[in-house]
Formats: structure tokens, C-alpha cells, sequence
């Protein structure tokens, strides 16, 4: 299905912006900037394509977010190893991901739905409601290109290097508690959850 070819086309991309952020080259690493930006794209676009054409299935449901990971994952830490953002970020990213996708991957073999997990209104807005979702992966997607833009002015040398840096310092930090926002409620729900579902079984 052309949906899944473009969810995997993404893998190949994030390759060819790795290869460039550690080039020599400040336009090759510059040019990282609008190319994370269409790599982020085209994880909407796979979606809003596979709904047209009627080709949602599991299966593309299981490659998306395995892309999304690996593209998210591999990002963090590459921005850590080039010195950009503290070790720390990456590390509360890949355990916290870790973690909810294991106790979520769970709850089916119990006849739950992952996002069922949640009870508590308070639990099921922080993971499940776009007000989140969506500015979670806003900030994400700017910390990821002005990490890359900041990286390419300094080796160009620009002034403004600095400035963009600090920008992209704080979206990575407004990224991750985002990223703890929705994932400790998966953390604290769902034991409680899934112990109700065996006793019942």
C-alpha cells in the first residue's frame, strides 16, 4: 500500500539527515532544517492518505508508530552526541517510551484497549486529548529544526547561532515535559487496570 511505502520512506530520509548533520558542511547541516520539517509531514500525510484511499490497517498502524519512534529516538540522541542538548533528554525520552509502550502493549492481551488504560478524566486528557497531542508534537517538531538550524550557524559562524540555540534548549525542554505530561498518567493507571483484568479472568 502506497501509505505504508511512504511511512517507510521516512526511515531512508532520517538516514540522509543524519549523514548531513555530521558533515563538515554548514549548508549541508542547514538543509537538515526543511527536511526534518517534511520528514515530520509525511507522518501526516501517510495518515490523512491511507483514510483516502481506504487503506488504514493494522499493520500501518504498527509501521507509523514504529517510524515515529525511530525518527523521535534516533533525533534525541544524535542531537545529544552533537553536544546540542544535555544527555539527560534523550535518556528521559527513550526510558519513558520504553516503559508506556511495554505496560501498553499489554492491555490487548487482556481484551483492553490501550487507550482504555486510562480512567481518570484527568489521565485521559493528558494522553488522549489533541489539546495535547498536537502542541506536544508542535514543540517537538521546533526543537528538533532549530537544534538543526542552530547547529549549522555555528559552524557557519553566524551570530545568531547562539540565540537559535537557547530557542531550541527550550522547546527540547518543553518537549520532554510534554512528553512526561502523557506518559506517567500510562504509568500510574494502567497497573491498577490490568490487575483488575486478571483478577476478573
Amino acid at each position: 500500500m502506497l501509505a505504508n511505502w511512504i511511512t517507510l520512506s521516512r526511515i531512508p530520509l532520517l538516514g540522509v539527515i543524519i549523514a548531513l548533520l555530521y558533515s563538515d558542511s554548514a549548508a549541508a547541516q542547514l538543509i537538515t532544517a526543511p527536511l526534518i520539517l517534511l520528514l515530520i509531514l509525511m507522518d501526516t500525510f501517510d495518515g490523512v492518505l491511507a483514510r483516502a484511499r481506504g487503506e488504514t490497517s493494522l499493520l500501518g498502524s504498527v509501521l507509523d508508530i514504529a517510524a515515529d519512534r525511530a525518527v523521535e529516538y534516533a533525533l534525541w540522541v544524535v542531537f545529544a552526541h552533537l553536544r546540542l542538548i544535555p544527555i539527560l533528554v534523550p535518556l528521559i525520552v527513550l526510558i519513558r517510551g520504553t516503559f508506556v509502550d511495554s505496560v501498553r502493549s499489554v492491555a490487548p492481551a487482556r481484551g483492553i484497549k490501550p487507550f482504555d488504560l486510562m480512567r481518570t478524566r484527568l489521565g485521559r486528557f493528558l494522553v488522549g486529548s489533541p489539546w495535547l497531542r498536537t502542541p506536544f508534537g508542535v514543540v517537538k517538531a521546533t526543537a528538533f529544526i532549530l537544534l538543526a538550524l542552530a547547529y549549522g550557524l555555528n559552524t557557519l559562524g553566524h551570530s545568531a547561532a547562539a540565540g537559535v540555540h537557547l530557542a531550541a534548549q527550550i522547546a527540547s525542554w518543553g518537549a520532554v515535559a510534554f512528553c512526561l505530561a502523557r506518559g506517567l498518567p500510562v504509568l500510574i493507571e494502567a497497573p491498577r487496570v490490568l490487575g483488575d483484568a486478571v483478577e476478573k479472568s
